[in-house]
């Protein structure tokens, strides 16, 4: 009886703490997203007046990498990324769910080679700077890719395990 209640709450624990690290993902998608469009347009009027500021747009592209990725994984969470289901929509039901698991082991596939990939252009390019910020490594931007696609890879496996279980479709 012990064991079940200490099962449970862990779980609890683990739940408030995959809720915590979703509602950081998504402000740092919106501080992200805020900080480059504060930079673009920082740099447009220091340009105006004539003091243009380098960084600025070194800055919003860092900014972009980080918001596209972290909105992505938020996106595919929420179910809300672009989906065609009008010939899937038409099969049976255990087809559609077997259909639904394939592509979901093709997207997992592809995530994980996007960890891969990543991590490895992270290393690549740890050496190279900002053109505009001499001595801050582009591996901040690069890294977007592998934390980004770690992301959705945790959220494609959560959408394969409800799928095994009976749950929704998953996607």
């Amino acid at each position: 009886m012990a064991r079940g209640a200490e099962e449970m709450q862990g779980s609890g624990r683990l739940a408030r703490l995959i809720g915590w690290l979703q509602r950081a993902e998504v402000f740092l998608a919106g501080f992200f997203l805020v900080g480059m469009v504060a930079m673009i347009f920082t740099g447009g009027v220091a340009r105006m007046v004539g003091r243009p500021l380098n960084m600025t747009i070194d800055l919003a592209t860092c900014f972009f990498a980080w918001a596209t990725f972290l909105a992505a994984d938020i996106a595919w969470r929420q179910d809300r990324l672009i989906a065609f289901d009008l010939f899937s929509s038409l099969l049976p039901d255990r087809a559609r769910r077997v259909l639904t698991l394939v592509n979901l082991a093709i997207i997992a596939a592809i995530l994980a080679y996007g960890v891969v990939a990543g991590c490895w252009l992270a290393w690549v390019s740890r050496a190279r700077s900002f053109q505009g910020i001499p001595g801050v490594s582009y591996s901040w931007v690069t890294m977007a890719l592998p934390v980004g696609s770690a992301l959705m890879l945790v959220t494609t496996l959560g959408r394969i395990r409800r799928l095994l279980r009976g749950g929704e479709d998953g996607a």
